[in-house]
């Protein structure tokens, strides 16, 4: 699994993202926990990974999965405490798997004491100072003061009973800090120095293009938003003149927390940061910031093997122009399964899809076929991957969750015209059947479908053409023959096939089309579809051995 000693470990790691809420329940309540994950080590073992990036584990009142942080030096009750998460990350650790733990600066819950101190102060104070605090705007200042409009639906202000309003670029419990406060830049350097002084290897920063704000606060011109198209503000809006998203002062905080990382021999930190392009987005990874961005263009590619291809090329070139590598993945807990995804028509968006679309659309079969496929087009590629739990398992989105069960702000922020992320949160199966299919003892915190236990582990475990063996065939290869360079050939081809050797003489072909075509010579090493002999077949993958 290790890279080679010259190599930091993390520029060409395995990583496994656990949303701690749905991984494993160790303790019955329904809920995922530490005790669920430290009973699953082994498991996570088997896989080949690195590295395991664990979702926010802090106390929160959960209005946004944890994304809404109460206290950042504790562990969740509900999840467990600050000693099983010091002995997770020693277990892991003695099984060769680092911890990474989620970050989240932009915002606190509105029950941190931080939040509390501040409406309890008046305006001006200190406390007040901590976060986004202005006047309104009108003869009373009953009018926001300005027209932002929040990612999760609504206004991005919240007025509070002393007149003055705050700023909430998220939900109005997640109030934005003030980076311009040297309070803030400090208390967050000791936060990352307390989860390193327990054997934490690094971070996940959420919204890490977020953090800075244009002090004058000025009004967006909002283009309009087409209703078939995702509609996440931060995405759409994502651009360098922004008064909130990318702008350049954000890079100064970056470098205080790069200092602090600097310190700790082989810890790193990973960004979440929505940019225009790869132009803007390598300013992240200069030798001073962070050490791996996550390449969403690449995750939110159509299967079609030109789109792909540029995708990647765009990739290596932006991360090489300032000496780095790219950090590929396919799902996280914020959007579609790709397994999903990649079953819809071209073009298809997948989130208005989720709500009114048209279910005869999806076809199963080919989204499955297509993610074992980019999953070993991602797995093959140079730099860094992240695994989201369950992909390994090839689940699908639960797209018809009750309305009545949806947990994410989103679906109520938004005037219950976007369904939200719950979909892809399901509680994984780890057996065939049971109460909870092997997540806890009992139920879970979202409904899983009937038939959840044909995807679990236990029905996959062992049996050789299953997607578990799959990616634990390739994550193991991986580690053993494609980490040892970061130099990637393209081999002409047909132009609806990605072909392309690897350094170590393994080449890595993917038919993105509908017919077969003939495979790269050579030893195969791993295969999408048990069926690919000479031929590959259509939306499949394969690595031959060519040495």
């Amino acid at each position: 699994m290790q890279s080679s000693p010259e190599v930091p470990w993390w520029r060409r790691g395995a990583f496994y993202q656990v949303y701690i809420r749905s991984f494993a329940d160790g303790n019955g309540d329904g809920t995922g926990d530490l005790a669920g994950i430290r009973l699953r080590l082994d498991y996570l073992q088997s896989l080949s990974i690195d590295a395991i990036w664990i979702n926010p584990w802090y106390p929160s009142p959960l209005r946004d999965g944890g994304y809404d942080v109460a206290d950042y030096v504790d562990i969740n009750p509900l999840f467990g405490t600050l000693a099983e998460a010091e002995a997770l990350i020693a277990e892991a650790g003695a099984r060769g798997i680092r911890v990474i733990v989620d970050l989240v600066p932009n915002h606190t819950s509105s029950e941190h004491a931080w939040f509390r101190e501040a409406l309890a102060s008046p305006p001006g104070s200190p406390e007040r100072h901590r976060y986004v605090f202005r006047d309104g705007r009108g003869p009373s200042g009953e009018h926001p003061p300005n027209n932002w409009k929040s990612v999760f639906g609504g206004s991005t202000w919240t007025r509070v009973p002393d007149g003055q309003w705050y700023l909430h670029l998220f939900d109005p419990s997640q109030p934005d800090l003030n980076w311009e406060n040297p309070a803030v830049r400090s208390d967050f350097c000791d936060i990352l120095r307390f989860w390193l002084d327990r054997g934490a290897a690094g971070f996940r920063v959420d919204v890490a293009h977020g953090l800075a704000k244009d002090p004058a606060l000025p009004d967006i011109d909002y283009a309009p938003v087409d209703p078939e198209l995702d509609s996440d503000q931060d995405r759409v809006t994502a651009r360098s003149e922004h008064p909130h998203w990318d702008r350049d002062a954000v890079h100064d905080i970056i470098r205080e927390w790069r200092a602090v990382l600097d310190e700790y021999p082989g810890s790193m930190m990973v960004a979440e940061a929505w940019v225009a392009d790869w132009s803007r987005l390598a300013r992240y990874l200069r030798d001073d910031e962070f050490h791996q961005v996550f390449d969403f263009d690449f995750l939110e590619s159509d299967w079609d093997a030109a789109r792909l291809r540029e995708a990647i090329d765009e990739s290596l070139v932006g991360a090489r122009s300032v000496g780095s590598i790219p950090t590929w993945v396919l799902s996280n807990h914020d959007l579609v399964r790709h397994a999903t995804r990649y079953g819809l028509p071209p073009g298809t968006s997948s989130k208005p899809w989720l709500l009114h679309g048209d279910r005869s659309d999806l076809d199963p079969a080919v989204g499955l076929r297509r993610a074992r496929a980019g999953a070993l087009l991602m797995l093959g590629l140079p730099g860094s991957s992240y695994v989201y739990q369950g992909e390994e398992l090839g689940l699908p989105e639960v797209h018809d969750l009750p309305f009545e069960v949806l947990d994410d702000p989103v679906w109520v922020r938004s005037g219950h015209t976007e369904k939200g992320r719950d979909g892809c949160r399901v509680p994984i199966p780890w057996r065939v059947d049971g109460p909870s299919f092997g997540f806890g003892s009992d139920g879970s915190w979202l409904p899983q479908p009937a038939g959840w236990g044909e995807w679990s582990v236990e029905a996959q475990d062992g049996v050789a053409t299953s997607t578990l063996e799959l990616y634990r065939r390739a994550l193991a290869v991986r580690a053993e023959r494609m980490i040892s360079d970061e130099d990637m050939t393209w081999v002409t081809t047909d132009a609806d096939v990605l072909c392309f050797e690897r350094g170590g003489g393994v080449v890595v072909a993917v038919n993105c089309s509908g017919r077969s075509v003939a495979r790269p010579p050579g030893t195969i090493l791993v295969a999408s579809d048990p069926g690919v002999g000479d031929m590959l077949p259509p939306d499949t993958a394969v690595w031959v051995d060519r040495a």
